[in-house]
């Protein structure tokens, strides 16, 4: 009896540990986004960009075309990130999210299918947060006011 005490004991510590540890993971990696207009995190963000983003999403951040239509495969192309696509229709929370763990949940139903990769492997938190600098800081005006907008939106309690 003393063993399953310590047994269930050790096991209920290892998982309160193992939650915690994912709940900081999670709410660090996830969290409030640093200042995105800073000009040397849009100059990083834009080699990165160049790099890992515009294969798939433009070099004008101008996406696939037909983006809004399926693809034979089934999945959609890859939208723009200019004015004229949906991406500042999220808060930076979601679109660092999407960009670190890929197309999937709480970022879309599951089992969706999706050629974004998740860069959690390939880039750093901080990379991510320069990517989306620089898409940001190719807005309108008009745009980027949405989104501010938008994001502010987000944060009331």
């Amino acid at each position: 009896m003393r063993r399953w005490v310590t047994l269930t004991a050790a096991a209920v510590s290892v998982s309160a540990l193992v939650g915690i540890a994912l709940y900081f993971y999670y709410a660090t990696s996830v969290g409030r986004a640093p200042n995105l207009r800073e000009p040397q995190r849009i100059a990083a963000g834009k080699s990165i960009y160049d790099r890992h983003c515009a294969s798939c999403h433009g070099t004008n951040l101008e996406g696939q075309p037909n983006w809004t239509s399926r693809l034979p495969n089934g999945r959609m192309p890859a939208p723009p990130h200019d004015d004229s696509g949906h991406t500042w229709h999220h808060s930076n929370e979601v679109l660092f999210g999407l960009t670190k763990f890929g197309i999937q949940p709480p970022y879309a139903p599951a089992g969706y299918s999706s050629d974004m990769p998740a860069f959690a492997r390939t880039l750093s938190d901080d990379d991510i947060w320069n990517v989306l600098a620089f898409i940001q800081s190719r807005w309108s005006a008009q745009v980027r006011t949405r989104h501010d907008r938008l994001q502010h939106a987000e944060q009331r309690p």
